[in-house]
C-alpha cells in the first residue's frame, strides 16, 4: 500500500511538472508538428459570401510537399470559367528570418505575378477573406506565444493561447487561437486590427481522421468589419501521395497548369 501511494504521488507530481512547461509557444509548436504526412493533396470548394448573403462558387486543386522543415505548395483553379487555370505557387521557409515565396500565375493574361512580404501579409487571396500569408504556414518563433487559459469549446477541451506578431507588416496586431486538446488542431481563431478591434474570425466546422491524419474538412473565415465570408469545403483529401515531387512544385509549371 506505501508503495502504491508513493507512486501516485511521483505521478502527481510528474503531471504538474509536465503541465507547468506546457506554455504558449509549445503548444502552438505542437500544431506545427502535427503529423500530415510527407506530400499531400485534395480538391477544395470555396463559396464566397456577401454581407447580403448572395455566393459565388470557386473550386481549385492543390498539392503539397515537405522537404526537410520547408513546405511547398501549388494550387490551381478548375471552376468556373473565369478563373479557371488560375494557379497559386508557394515555399514556405521554416525560417522566420526569410519571407516566403510567392507566385500568381494569371492565364488570361499569360502572366506570372511575383508576391511581396509586404503584399503577402495585408493583400486577400482571390477575392477571399484569406490574406496570401494565410495561406501558407507561419513559423512559430515569427510569433509571441502566451497560454491565457485552458477551457471547453464545441464540447472539446481547448488550450487558448493569444499570438502576437513580431513582423508589424501583418495585418492583425493579435490573434487569439482555441486549440483542441485532443487533437492539436486550431478550431477557432480571433484576428485583431491594428486598432485591438476584431476584424476577422476563423472557424472550423468539421474535424475527421483521413487514413490516420487529423484533418479539416471546412472551415470559414469571416470579417466582421465588413460582413463578407468565405467558407472552404475540403473534398477527397489524400495523404502520402504517389507521384508528387519537387519538379511539380516550380514556376515553370504553375504557367504550364494543370
Amino acid at each position: 500500500m506505501k508503495q502504491i501511494i508513493i507512486l501516485a504521488i511521483a505521478m502527481t507530481i510528474s503531471l504538474g511538472s509536465e503541465a507547468q512547461t506546457l506554455d504558449g509557444r509549445a503548444i502552438v509548436q505542437m500544431v506545427k508538428e502535427r503529423a500530415d504526412g510527407d506530400t499531400r493533396s485534395s480538391d477544395m470548394e470555396l463559396t464566397l459570401v456577401k454581407k447580403n448573403g448572395s455566393t459565388r462558387q470557386r473550386k481549385l486543386t492543390s498539392w503539397a510537399m515537405d522537404e526537410g522543415k520547408d513546405t511547398k505548395k501549388i494550387m490551381f483553379f478548375t471552376y468556373p470559367g473565369d478563373v479557371k487555370g488560375t494557379g497559386f505557387l508557394t515555399w514556405d521557409y521554416d525560417n522566420p528570418q526569410k519571407d516566403d515565396d510567392k507566385w500568381l500565375y494569371l492565364p488570361a493574361m499569360k502572366k506570372t505575378r511575383r508576391i511581396s512580404g509586404s503584399s503577402s501579409k495585408t493583400d486577400y487571396f482571390m477575392g477571399t477573406d484569406f490574406t496570401y500569408d494565410d495561406m501558407g504556414s507561419r513559423n512559430v518563433d515569427e510569433d509571441t506565444h502566451t497560454l491565457l487559459r485552458e477551457e471547453v469549446r464545441d464540447g472539446q477541451k481547448c488550450w487558448v493561447v493569444e499570438s502576437r506578431p513580431i513582423d508589424k507588416r501583418e495585418i492583425y496586431s493579435r490573434k487569439v487561437m482555441w486549440i483542441r486538446q485532443d487533437c492539436h488542431t486550431t478550431i477557432y481563431v480571433e484576428y485583431y486590427d491594428k486598432l485591438d478591434k476584431l476584424h476577422r474570425v476563423f472557424s472550423v466546422g468539421d474535424i475527421k481522421q483521413v487514413q490516420g491524419f487529423w484533418t479539416v474538412m471546412r472551415m470559414e473565415m469571416k470579417n466582421v468589419q465588413t460582413g463578407h465570408s468565405t467558407i472552404i469545403e475540403m473534398k477527397n483529401p489524400q495523404y502520402n501521395v504517389g507521384g508528387v515531387d519537387k519538379n511539380m512544385f516550380t514556376v515553370s509549371k504553375l504557367e504550364k497548369g494543370l
